[in-house]
């Protein structure tokens, strides 16, 4: 669906004088990642800083495949997300597309098309590694010079949780206090090879959530009685677990994200009214990943804001993980993934692979 561009105040001369070369076309992938500290509310909508911070690990074997092509002369966008259009992605996309044009001071109109191998807008952190797959391609074919920190503000930008896909392994993303947001950056806590825990990833709906991330933020912060105590015992979660990262403790990680991820779904369910982002399998996975842990497999669960439960566990026991969900009733399969890099530039025409 062809949407309006916001025009440029001005055109970067050295991009005009480049423009017949055939150059601005980019690709690049990012994979989602999946937050062991969650992040859940915002104290500034228009550049989504958070309330709190976030820790994070990025997975591999999930991804988004975007290809940008910025065409000098054209006055639309033209996106194509999973072969389709959605009018409210699209939306989003143009915006974030618009700050990379306001970096490069060009009007100049784009195709994107962008791929996921995973289900979208399903409790899965697709926006996560769409918005920072687009902001890396669309950085790249603009030849921005961005290094990974910038790239981190950009992403957020478009998306909050989208700024952790910049980076790969374990990401933490600090709160920040200025008011412009420029404190508010993802950083690497430690690389994906440096502890390299495995992912199985219950899937339990392919449907599109009901209540998106944003509004559903927005409305617990609005009218959960909660929200106080939530923002009040933040810092230690994330002093715990960014500890437990750089010690490989993998109980202590599995005590504080399996809690983390409690007070979170706690909140929004006692919102007003409450937001109910599982199903049953959820409930019974949950409870699966708990027997397993007693019987002394390392495993620990987390959920984000939709019905699909991942069970983070040492490589030894992904195996037994995901047997043991895939035996639940309402499992519609189990995905497995490891630990990924952060986003990254790759070969024009990767979409098809």
């Amino acid at each position: 669906m062809p949407t309006t561009l916001y025009p440029a105040k001005s055109m970067n001369p050295e991009l005009r004088t480049t423009a017949a070369l055939g150059k601005f076309h980019a690709a690049a992938q990012a994979q989602p990642n999946i937050a062991l500290v969650k992040y859940w509310g915002k104290r500034d909508v228009v550049l989504n800083l958070p309330t709190t911070g976030s820790i994070s690990i990025t997975l591999d074997s999930l991804w988004t495949r975007t290809e940008v092509r910025f065409v000098p002369g054209q006055a639309h966008d033209r996106v194509s997300l999973n072969g389709r259009s959605d009018a409210a992605e699209t939306k989003r996309v143009v915006a974030c597309l618009d700050l990379l044009r306001q970096r490069a001071a060009v009007d100049w109109g784009a195709e994107v098309d962008s791929r996921n191998n995973f289900p979208t807008a399903a409790g899965l952190a697709s926006s996560a590694s769409g918005f920072a797959a687009l902001v890396r391609a669309g950085a790249q074919a603009l030849d921005l010079g961005l290094d990974e920190t910038e790239l981190s503000m950009l992403a957020r930008r478009c998306s909050g949780s989208a700024t952790r896909s910049i980076f790969g392994g374990y990401v933490e993303w600090t709160r920040g206090r200025l008011a412009d947001g420029s404190d508010s950056v993802a950083l690497p806590l430690l690389p994906a090879d440096a502890w390299p825990l495995r992912v199985a990833v219950a899937v339990t709906s392919i449907a599109a959530k009901q209540i998106g991330s944003s509004e559903g933020m927005r409305h617990t912060a609005q009218s959960s009685p909660f929200q106080a105590s939530w923002v009040a015992t933040q810092p230690a979660d994330l002093t715990t677990a960014r500890n437990a990262i750089l010690a490989r403790d993998f109980d202590a990680l599995a005590l504080v994200s399996e809690h983390s991820c409690l007070k979170m779904h706690a909140l929004a369910l006692a919102a007003q009214p409450g937001l109910l982002y599982w199903n049953g399998a959820t409930v019974e996975c949950m409870h699966c990943v708990r027997t397993l842990r007693r019987q002394g497999v390392p495993v620990f669960f987390t959920i984000d804001a939709g019905p699909q439960l991942k069970a983070v566990c040492a490589p030894s026991a992904i195996g037994q993980v995901k047997a043991a969900l895939r035996e639940i009733p309402g499992v519609l399969h189990v995905l497995d993934s490891g630990l990924g890099a952060g986003a990254c530039v790759i070969a024009i025409g990767a979409l098809e692979a």
